[in-house]
């Protein structure tokens, strides 16, 4: 797709992160958007910042509260976006809703495995089978779905991720399957496969208010003997030697972590994601540890699983400060 002018695009996590960063960059090229996420104040700030980059005229921004888990939500977005676009069609659906949690199929809670595989696999099943007929109805249409690394490698440095890898997984595998099935029954309708790496997002602090759980300085008991298992692997700290403030310290500086230490920004990350639609690319790795930990991956699979992966050392090197 060479040109975004004059397009219609519909963007889930859309309240944040990447996802905002795509509604903007997408009006400011003259694309409507319908952007959704179950942060309506999000929402409100991704809505302001879209309507000072659209150039104007035909250019419409909406957003939609809705929970990419739930089908029956999906499919009032859906007919939401039908009725206040006036449209039979639309061009691009990106698939970008996420959320981590559930990081140890033996230790995390069974709600928050479930709740984080719905949203980051459910929501891409849901929000394709509403939205596939509109994309069809175009002359020009593209399904974006974003993974992740965790879609080719199902760990974290040091630490397991089974939820987000396992959902990461299927939507790599899906989108993969769907170059086939599109090119025999749709060949107008395009699949583009979106794998970042290390993005500076509040994935993590926003995670854990979707989890419903409360804030690092007001967590409960169970919270804390919860997060102090994943504060042992970050600190390098034993867990029993671990204070509840140093419990609490760890919870709040992952997220902030994870925000301000990463290579790319949302913004950078948007903009690779369009120049990779527009080169029609159909494979996009995001960021330059993601190229790293792809190659590494095809190099020799075993090495990124070893605790001490030269390669996770290089490309995760304040990871490796903050476990020492």
């Amino acid at each position: 797709m060479e040109s975004f002018t004059g397009k219609m695009a519909v963007v889930t996590g859309g309240g944040a992160g990447m996802g905002r960063e795509l509604v903007v960059q997408l009006a400011a090229e003259g694309c409507s958007v319908a952007a959704c996420d179950v942060d309506e104040a999000g929402l409100a700030v991704t809505a302001e910042r879209a309507a000072k980059a659209a150039p104007g005229g035909d250019v419409r921004v909406t957003t939609h509260h809705c929970d990419v888990s739930d089908e029956s939500q999906v499919t009032r977005f859906r007919d939401e976006v039908v009725e206040r676009h006036r449209t039979g069609h639309i061009n691009l659906l990106f698939n970008n809703a996420g959320i981590g949690g559930g990081s140890s199929f033996l230790t995390s809670p069974r709600a928050e495995w479930e709740r984080t595989f719905a949203v980051c696999w459910g929501g891409v099943y849901n929000c394709t089978r509403a939205f596939m007929p509109l994309l069809i109805a175009s002359d020009e249409g593209c399904l974006v779905n974003t993974s992740s690394v965790n879609g080719f490698w199902a760990a974290g440095p040091g630490m397991p991720m089974s939820a987000y890898s396992a959902a990461k997984f299927a939507v790599k595998g899906f989108s993969e399957a769907m170059l086939t099935d599109l090119r025999i029954n749709a060949p107008h309708v395009q699949v583009a496969l979106v794998m970042p790496g290390h993005v500076g997002t509040e994935i993590v602090i926003n995670s854990r208010r979707i989890h419903g759980y409360s804030e690092p300085d007001d967590m409960t008991g169970a919270e804390l003997a919860d997060a102090r298992l994943r504060a042992a692997i970050v600190t390098g700290v034993p867990a029993e030697q671990l204070s509840d403030e140093e419990v609490r310290a760890a919870a709040k500086s992952m997220g902030e972590w994870f925000r301000d230490s990463a290579p790319l920004s949302a913004a950078g990350a948007a903009t690779v994601i369009l120049d990779g639609l527009r080169a029609g690319t159909w494979r996009i790795l995001v960021g330059d540890d993601a190229h790293a930990l792809d190659a590494a991956m095809r190099a020799d699979p075993l090495d990124l699983y070893r605790p001490d992966s030269p390669t996770l050392a290089a490309v995760f090197p304040d990871m490796r400060r903050r476990e020492q």
